[in-house]
This record gives structure tokens, sequence and C-alpha cells, in this order.
């Protein structure tokens, strides 16, 4: 880490972290809540040594991506809200041919075009597919600008390593505050360093292929081994934190700006007397399901806080809870969570003036 910080929006930490994790390809297209990615790296990325393309469409711009990432470039895109619909088809091609690249999604809220407003309205699209197949993609959700930074750098290394697409989950307040960052070392990437790459070879020596690894593969082989990869990946990468849990009566659950709220609310109603605490999921996928294994027995139920309109994050939360504690939902759509708000609706799950929420 840099020994001076900076004051950064969450999307220029994003784009400086990229840059400096090695990204030398970003290829996207301008949409409200992420435009900055798109300008800083426009601004920046020759600097570096690197390629900028403002693609004619999302579309194109993934399409980029594919011939980036084949030839072993770390590559970047980013989008939001109906921007990033358009990016499937090529999302399910990048993973059928197991391709690193790193995705950026700065929510918004509302169905179709929705509004550019903050919102946490693509957690669906990003943890359960978009495109088709089995395929699973690493989201990483950033709760802070220096989280911005952190996980856009860690998300490079991912993508190699499992040579899988992993995104960053950001939202339309997450992306826009701006908060200190201290901001990583810079390095470069060498893309010549992997056996997979298009790299041009002699007449005698058999070329690589950068198309469905299954067509070489086989099927049966190819079945095992993306099995294996996606529970490796299940086991290894789940990430998540944990706030005043120990004694908890209910426990919030929240990611991105949510769970910033959440923080204050716990520490708002434990001076009320009343035993809130917080799981942070970090990545979305995997979702951590590790993190509620040890929950105490004093915890009467979970709360899913969020920005959605029928918790899209609900089923995850009873998932990895196996059903053995009811789920309220304090979901507030477009507009942010409140301190005051979240404790009010817990007050009422205590005294049982609330259901429990039936995930839709």
């Amino acid at each position: 880490m840099s020994e001076s910080y900076k004051l950064l929006k969450g999307n220029e930490a994003v784009a400086e972290a990229a840059l400096r994790a090695g990204c030398r390809f970003y290829a996207g297209y301008p949409i409200t809540p992420q435009s900055e990615i798109l300008e800083y790296m426009a601004d920046n990325m020759e600097k570096r040594g690197g390629v900028f393309i403002q693609g004619e469409n999302e579309i194109a711009s993934m399409s980029m991506l594919y011939g980036a990432a084949a030839c072993g470039a770390r590559c970047m895109s980013s989008s939001s809200g109906p921007g990033f619909d358009l990016k499937q088809e090529e999302i399910s091609y990048l993973s059928a041919a197991e391709l690193p690249a790193v995705i950026v999604n700065a929510m918004r809220y509302g169905l179709g075009d929705g509004e550019i407003t903050a919102g946490q309205d693509s957690y669906w699209v990003s943890t359960r597919g978009g495109g088709h197949g089995d395929k699973r993609l690493l989201v990483l959700a950033p709760a802070s600008v220096q989280e911005c930074a952190d996980l856009t750098y860690l998300a490079f290394d991912l993508a190699e390593k499992y040579r899988n697409v992993v995104e960053i989950l950001s939202d339309g307040a997450i992306c826009q505050m701006i908060e200190k960052c201290y901001l990583p070392e810079a390095k470069e990437h060498d893309m010549d360093q992997f056996d997979w790459t298009l790299t041009g070879k002699p007449r005698d020596q058999k070329k690589n292929k950068a198309y469905n690894v299954s067509y070489y593969m086989g099927y049966e082989k190819y079945n095992q081994h993306m099995r294996e990869k996606i529970r490796t990946m299940f086991e290894q990468e789940q990430r998540w934190e944990e706030f005043m849990v120990e004694d908890a009566e209910l426990v919030l659950v929240a990611y991105g700006i949510s769970s910033r709220v959440c923080r204050s609310a716990v520490r708002q109603a434990r001076k009320e007397g009343m035993k809130l605490g917080l799981i942070r999921p970090i990545t979305v996928w995997p979702y951590p399901r590790k993190a509620f294994a040890n929950v105490p027995e004093s915890v009467k139920g979970y709360v899913s806080v969020e920005m959605s309109l029928t918790s899209q994050m609900g089923e995850d939360i009873l998932t990895a809870t196996r059903y053995t504690k009811p789920l309220y939902g304090y979901l507030t759509t477009k507009d942010l969570p409140t301190v005051e708000g979240i404790i009010a609706y817990c007050s009422e799950v205590l005294a049982g003036k609330i259901q429990p929420m039936e995930v839709l």
C-alpha cells in the first residue's frame, strides 16, 4: 500500500486500482453511475502503456474483452443496470473458454432501464446468472472506497487463479462517495506467462485455441473439471465481516451501502439496550455460508437489509442458515436505509409484531 492516501470516488478507486494491478486493456460504454470508470481509463490508460476503447455499445465492448483475455492481457469492462444486462452473452463466452476478466457492475434501482439512483437490483443477475449454463462468477461487493481499490486489485489475481470472470458488485452510493483511500503498489503483468494464451507459434507447434473448453477436452472430463473448479472457489473464496454477533438477538445481513448503515444501527441499538449484530458478505458468490455456522443460540432471527423490492439476497440467507431461524426483510427499494428505520423495524420484530418474510 502507498504510505499517503488520496481522496477518491469509489469509481476512481476501482479504475486506479485496476491500472496498478496491471490492467492494460479496457473497453466499455458510458452509463450512469459508473461513467467515471470509463472516463478515468480514457484519461490514464495510454499513459500506462495500455489500450482504451469506447465501444459502440456494451456488447461490442465485451467482445473486445474476449480477444484481450485470450491473449493473456489483464482486461476490464464496467457498466450498470441495462448496460450490464447487455454484457451477459459475452460473459457466458468468456466463462465457456475459461478466460479471466474483471467486470464492474455499479448497481442502480429498478426494472428495465430503471432509475439513475442508488439501488441493489443486480444481485440476482450477478449471483444467479445472466447468460446460460452452469457458470459461476466470483462476485466481490465493496462497502467503502478503500474496498473498491482493494477488491479490484485482488480481482485480477483471482480471475487468473481460477481462469474465471470476476465481478465487482458496487452500487450507486459506494461508487459515487468520496473517501480517503490508500492505493496498492503498482505492478506490471506479463501477458505471455500462461500456456493457454494466443501468442502465435511456429508451424511445427500446436496452436492454442480460445473457445468452449468442452469441445477439445471432452464432455466427461470437462464436466468433472468444472465441478471441481466451482467447488474449490466455493470452499476457498468465501469472505465476510462480522460485527457484534457474539451475543446478538437479531443479526442484520447486508452488503454494500446497506451494510454501512447497518453498522451504525448496531452501535445505536446497543446504546438503547437492543442487541443487534451484523454479518456483511464481502463475496456474494460464493455466498459466505461459513459466517452463519457458529452464530450463538441467542439469535432469534435474521434481518436482510437491502435496497431491493423482494429481498434478492433472502434465498441465500435461508440456505446459509439451513432455515433454522426466521428471516425478516427491511427492504427500502430506491431509498437508502436509515439507522432509525432499521432500529424501529427490529423493535417490532422482537415484539412479535412482524411476521417472517416469505422469499419470493
